[in-house]
């Protein structure tokens, strides 16, 4: 009987890990809202959903450039032509770049990207039902992963207890041992098979209606869009690619691009 506190163990590991799991996908549920009708994407839009706030600020960097009204060198650096932003996410890039008109572009897409327009973006996509709530998917991820701990627990308890010495190989009331560990790790293997169907079909930043938006959008040919959609590597301008790439003494490499 030395094995029912290596049960029990299982047990417990089984029972917070898939609690949580179903707390988070609850919780995700509860945030989900009905995505508006007839909505049409516009291009920071689509950058959000695409890749979250940095893209945002990345499509607005290329926008600026390709107007010539600021000036991105393939060094990494982004200098200011014209000190007037043509709407709120313009402005922002300004803001970030500061009075000196020059920067570099990694602090400048950091601080363009926590800027308020972009957190109003994600709020005014969340409301229509096309964004992921903050914190929604990462609950739920954050959950999977510990119902995934949990399944190599059991296994490895019941392993513990199928090999111990002092175990006979028999039986607990004619029930192999390892037969008591199958079913706290059945309840956790159906957990994770729930959790795949249900969080599949989200992404960071887009909710499934937000993608089937963005398919539509991506069969779009024109130069913005495809950066907005897949980010500056896009961009058919060897110079901007190596621009957002390079890194500055001190900078690591940015993501989202």
């Amino acid at each position: 009987m030395f094995w029912v506190p290596l049960l029990l163990l299982a047990w417990a590991a089984t029972g917070l890990s898939c609690g949580r799991l179903c707390l988070a996908a609850s919780r995700a549920s509860a945030q989900e809202k009905p995505a508006v009708r007839g909505h049409e994407l516009t291009l920071y839009e689509a950058a959000f959903l695409s890749g979250g706030p940095s893209r945002v600020a990345d499509v607005t960097l290329v926008a600026m450039a390709r107007a010539r009204r600021l000036l991105i060198a393939h060094t990494g650096w982004a200098t200011v032509v014209d000190p007037v932003g043509r709407d709120d996410m313009e402005r922002s890039v300004l803001g970030a770049i500061g009075p000196a008109g020059q920067s570099r572009i990694a602090p400048i897409r950091l601080g363009a990207a926590a800027a308020g327009p972009v957190r109003a973006l994600a709020d005014r996509l969340v409301a229509a039902g096309l964004a992921v709530p903050e914190g929604a998917v990462s609950g739920v991820a954050g959950a999977v992963r510990q119902v995934r701990a949990a399944t190599v627990a059991v296994l490895a308890l019941g392993t513990v207890a199928v090999l111990m010495p002092s175990q006979e190989r028999a039986t607990a009331g004619q029930v192999p041992v390892a037969i008591w560990f199958t079913l706290p790790l059945l309840l956790c293997v159906g957990c994770l098979l729930i959790a795949r169907v249900e969080v599949h079909p989200y992404t960071r930043w887009a909710s499934p209606a937000g993608q089937r938006l963005l398919g539509s959008l991506s069969a779009r040919g024109d130069h913005l869009t495809a950066v907005a959609v897949r980010g500056v590597r896009a961009t058919g301008d060897p110079e901007l690619r190596a621009a957002f790439s390079h890194r500055g003494p001190g900078e690591t490499a940015q993501r989202g691009h």
